[in-house]
């Protein structure tokens, strides 16, 4: 189907160009005038239209709407041309500085021809526009290079919101219909080898820079497609950050860099959105270069600074419902990869209980995270997500296991003020009976006095001797434990 010999009353806004088509030089052919129009008048107050818009708050917003761009006829009339007059097959071929050239060629032809007033910031506005629409994610690209957004929530094509500082916002960022929505979710699983549609309408997947996405398509979705982007942090935290940051204390601190180097068996619990990821990773940088490292992860988002890393993905099934790989087969292969640890990115079902088994046959210093909120509610999990893919063994098993592997459970949270504290460091020290015996070594203490938006609270360090000590006299560490948890 050749886009350019349509006129331009024919040309759908959505329409996809033939991939098949002869690569040609993009051109643009000028559509037919239509009958009464005055295109001298139609993009009169086109400036006054694209505003900056303003955030919650009466804050404006760090970036530009497209908002207006996007509804407005200018941008329509020129979108459609651009796409009905160049071939597709051609340029998606090469890179994004090359594509640029020839859209700004054709923009500027466009323009001219039509007799379109349009200032050079606004062409280059609606050239960025059709670039992210071909390379990017559409409208939400701006927020993808903006360090302050954490996460990106889209909900449906006419709400968008952030997570700025702990605290979602709504933007004034939109796109065109659910189609738009649709066509860029299924670009971002493609890019990773994953499929999003109908029949197969929820899918977990990542972005160029690693940044995690969450797709849910109607008929699921009921208000239209929704896309949950959890950004792919550039700087690199470390847990000196963190302290600096108030997310734990110094003390902490060392004590976390001891029980790491120390290769404990460390689970991370906390709520959605906690930081339990950021963690994990700032927890990774005391692992000893020459281990052998195997992470395990549904949406790669680890970011391990060792040399010697492997790191394994799952697999959904395919459209014909075979090839699945999950967490479960791909812990089980990770044993016969001769790993010294093995980090999961999560545990959340059966592969429970083959971390369990990693961790009490000689892989010691391996992690996870689990959803919980607080140490005691994550044993319960753990147990019973042991449970599910093991159902004929006893509790009184189950709990032996997981007091011969976990050494100790690192409880974060996200407070209403934002900001994500280490709220409690607490080691499991062994069993009375059926019930296991832990302790916190550290909990965070707020002021119940203080009640505002800041959150206020002090760390408190236990003057209980930590049940790792003897571990850590193995590594030659017990001096700085004992320096460290009487500071």
């Amino acid at each position: 189907m050749m886009f350019g010999q349509k006129q331009r009353g024919e040309i759908d806004a959505n329409a996809t160009p033939d991939l098949n088509e002869a690569p040609v030089a993009p051109t643009y052919t000028p559509p037919a005038a239509r009958p009464g129009a005055a295109r001298t008048n139609e993009f009169s107050n086109l400036a006054a239209a694209l505003g900056t818009p303003q955030a919650a708050g009466g804050q404006a917003f760090p970036y530009e709407s497209n908002e207006s761009l996007v509804r407005s006829e200018t941008f329509r009339i020129v979108r459609t041309a651009v796409y009905a007059s160049m071939n597709l097959s051609a340029l998606i071929q090469q890179t994004r500085p090359q594509v640029r050239k020839s859209i700004e060629q054709l923009c500027a032809q466009i323009v001219d021809r039509e007799r379109i007033n349009l200032t050079q910031a606004e062409l280059a506005q609606i050239v960025e526009e059709i670039l992210n629409d071909m390379f990017g994610v559409g409208p939400i690209e701006p927020l993808l290079a903006d360090d302050t957004v954490t996460d990106i929530l889209v909900n449906g094509s006419d709400q968008v919101y952030v997570e700025r500082h702990g605290r979602l916002e709504l933007t004034p960022l939109k796109f065109r219909d659910n189609a738009h929505v649709v066509n860029v979710a299924q670009r971002i699983a493609a890019a990773v080898g994953r499929r999003v549609d109908e029949s197969s309408p929820m899918v977990d997947a990542r972005l160029a820079d690693g940044s995690r996405v969450n797709v849910v398509l109607p008929p699921l979705a009921l208000r239209g497609a929704c896309i949950a982007i959890r950004k792919f942090s550039k700087r690199n935290i470390t847990l000196a950050k963190m302290a600096q940051q108030g997310n734990l204390s110094n003390e902490m601190m060392r004590v976390l860099k001891i029980a790491s180097a120390c290769r404990l068996n460390i689970i991370i619990s906390g709520g959605t959105g906690s930081g339990k990821t950021t963690l994990l990773n700032a927890l990774s940088h005391f692992i000893d270069p020459r281990e052998r490292v195997i992470t395990i992860e549904d949406a790669a988002e680890l970011q391990l600074q060792q040399p010697h890393v492997v790191s394994l993905e799952t697999r959904p099934d395919n459209s014909e419902g075979t090839g699945g790989v999950s967490q479960r087969d791909l812990v089980r292969n990770a044993l016969r990869m001769r790993p010294d640890r093995i980090i999961l990115g999560e545990t959340r079902g059966a592969e429970a209980f083959d971390v369990l088994q990693a961790m009490n046959t000689g892989h010691d210093g391996s992690m996870t995270t689990i959803h919980a909120n607080t140490p005691r509610d994550a044993l319960v999990r753990l147990e019973s997500m042991v449970m599910m893919s093991n159902g004929n063994l006893p509790l009184h098993s189950i709990r032996r296991q997981i007091v011969g592997a976990v050494h100790m459970i690192l409880q974060i949270e996200r407070m209403r003020d934002g900001v994500r504290r280490v709220t409690r460091v607490t080691e499991l020290t062994g069993m009375e009976g059926d019930v296991l015996i832990t302790q916190d070594l550290f909990a965070f203490k707020y002021d119940a006095s203080a009640y505002n938006d800041e959150v206020k609270g002090v760390f408190e360090r236990s003057p209980m001797r930590p049940a790792f000590s003897a571990r850590a006299t193995y590594y030659g560490l017990e001096d700085a434990l004992m320096e460290a948890m009487q500071q």
